[in-house]
Order: C-alpha cells, then structure tokens, then sequence
C-alpha cells in the first residue's frame, strides 16, 4: 500500500478551491510581530481571572449551546435583544456562516475588489457567484457603483487591509439602495476610530453587523466573534451553525468574552494606546518619505514611492520585524503594518530609518 496521499481522495471541486492564506506566526521568540493585527496589549485581567476560574472539572461538560449569558452580555451593551445577537467562532466562521445561510443567491453578491482575502475563499468554497466592485483611486468606496441588482453586500468597515472607513450615513445610503438584500458589515477593527453600523440594525431588517473580540478585546486566541441583526437573520445563521457545530464555544472562551465586554474601562484603555501609537506612527512614516492611508483601524497600508514594498518586507524580515505585504497588482507597493506597543512602533521606525537612508 502507498503511503502517498493522492487528491484523488478528495471531493469533488476540493482541488479547485484556493484557501485563505493567514499571516506568518513565528515559532520562535525574538520577533517585532506587526503583520496579523492582533492586539499588542494582554486582555483584559477580568477576563484572564473568569477562565481561570472556569478551568474546573466542569470541562468535562458540554458548554451551553446558545451561550445564553454571553448573548444577553453582548445585547445589553449594543441596546438590542438576545435575539439580534448570533455567536460563533471567531468572526470568520461567523461570516462562513453568514455567506452560506444568507448570500446564496442567483445573482451575484457585491464587494470590493480590495478587501479582505477570505470573501472569495467563501464564495469558492460554497459556490456563491460574485462581483469584486473597483475601489475609487484613493481606495474609497463609491455608493453609486453598488447601485446595481445584487444577491447581498460584504463590505468591512474599517476596509482591510486599507483601514478606509465609511460613515454610518454612507452605510444608511447604501442600506436604503438595497432594501432586497442582505448588507453585512464586517466590523472587525471598528472599536479604532469608525462607527458601528449597530446603531441602524432598527432601521433596516437587512443589516447584519459583524464583529470579533480578536482585536480590539485582546482574545485573538480565544476565538469569539458574534453578528448583530434583525432575528430572522440570525435565524438562518442559526441553521447553519446548528446543521454544522451546535456547540461553538466553549465554557472557557464563554465566560471569558462576556468578562472582556463587561470590562469596558480595559478596552477603552487599550484602544486608546493603539490608537496614539498608530497616529504617532503614521506620522514618523511620513517623516520617512511614506505615504499612508488615513485609518481607522489597528493597522496602517503605507508606501515609499522610491522602494519596492517587497524589498522593505524582506529587509525589515532579516532584522526580525514582520509586517504584511499583498501582491494583488493594485496594492503591491504597499505595506500594512499592524500597530504594536509603543515601544515595537519605535523598533520598527529606527529599523526602516536605516533602510531608507542607506539602501544596499
């Protein structure tokens, strides 16, 4: 028997699916780590000390499968119902949910051309057709260009990897223009500096927001994410979810969730350092010869008009700084930068200082 493992054992269309490809995470410790977004700062001392509480030989038990505690947590803080409130695993398996249970259509769903990688994946993994909509020259979204029928909308908000936000009057434009379909608002860096689009899911029974407590809430490995909507639409997650895994999270990351919203003096502290870092960085980028996109996430996409984004990459790598970098033709010369303590935005800032000025 061959101990080779062939594709011929796989389903059919597996071979053809092109899968999301996550930032690099070093095995080895020494690393300024600026290319995953996650949060420089540990959670919130709330949250650490209810796992830890929760660590008992109640593991042995399935947790609750509506997480019933967390959801009422989760809408007692954005003035909804339990029933608005969806949770899953991580905002991305919320979203896989999102796009199998609610953006299934014959026409084509619409999002931009832009944005984050894993809403192909999606559509290639459950065979949604779709249209990837042209950001404007500066990577702005233009309403006029969704104007079109449609079989739903994706757009985050802040963009990714751009950090460009949307006001929540060019979301309510956007979401009276397309009351047949569904808009779903992935709010995965929202907390720095854009506004939730929670605030209008009791104007429109077609908004779906989305969010994760990977970012802005320092859990990234915890796996929390959660939707907000009218509770038809959480409805058909819910199908989904229950035909899939009826117990997503876990008693650990349950209690710790609903300590880390709880906490809101800690996030608004944290929040607030990446937020000043951030400002502090993009303008020592520019002081550098960079040009950065205004954002309002816990990330920057810069460029140097005279070197190759790859080249930087490469060299800030060999001094054991990772960023991101995209080869998708309109944003091959740029970076993304995740913001990380003050101290690693200075470490990062001296190192590029050294490349610029002196290019072998």
């Amino acid at each position: 028997m061959s101990n080779t493992v062939t594709s011929s054992y796989w389903s059919i269309g597996i071979d053809k699916l092109k899968a999301y490809v996550p930032g690099e995470q070093p095995q080895t410790d020494g690393w300024v780590k600026l290319n995953t977004n996650e949060c420089p700062y540990p959670p919130s001392p709330l949250a650490l000390q209810a796992i830890r509480e929760a660590t008992s030989d109640k593991l042995r038990l399935y947790p609750d499968p509506n997480g019933t505690a967390l959801k009422a947590t989760i809408a007692k803080h954005f003035g909804l119902s339990p029933a608005q409130v969806f949770l899953g695993n991580g905002s991305d398996e919320v979203l896989g949910h999102a796009f199998l249970g609610l953006l299934k259509h014959e026409l084509p769903i619409l999002y931009p051309d832009v944005t984050y990688s894993f809403y192909p994946v999606y559509c290639g993994l459950y065979g949604i057709a779709y249209r990837q909509v042209p950001l404007t020259a500066d990577f702005a979204v233009n309403l006029a260009d969704y104007a079109v029928p449609n079989g739903g909308i994706v757009l985050p908000n802040p963009n990714a990897p751009t950090g460009v936000a949307l006001s929540l009057d060019t979301l309510r434009s956007l979401l009276q223009a397309n009351r047949a379909s569904v808009v779903v608002v992935d709010e995965a860096y929202v907390d720095f500096g854009a506004q939730s689009a929670a605030a209008l899911i009791p104007e429109f029974d077609n908004l779906l927001v989305v969010q994760t407590l990977s970012k802005s809430r320092a859990l990234a490995g915890l796996r929390v994410g959660f939707a907000l909507g009218h509770p038809a639409l959480i409805e058909g997650l819910a199908r989904v979810k229950d035909s899939f895994n009826s117990y997503p999270l876990d008693r650990l990351a349950l209690v710790g969730a609903q300590a880390a919203i709880e906490d809101q003096a800690y996030f608004e502290q944290i929040t607030s350092a990446v937020v000043q870092s951030r400002d502090w960085l993009t303008a020592e980028l520019a002081t550098l010869g960079f040009a950065t996109l205004p954002s309002s996430a816990n990330f920057v996409f810069t460029h140097h008009p005279q070197h190759q984004a790859a080249w930087l990459l490469a060299q800030l790598r060999e001094r054991r700084i990772l960023v991101r970098h995209f080869t998708q033709a309109r944003i091959a010369d740029y970076l993304r930068i995740s913001i990380g303590t003050q101290q690693e935005c200075e470490t990062l800032i001296a190192a590029l200082r050294q490349i610029v000025s002196n290019p072998k």
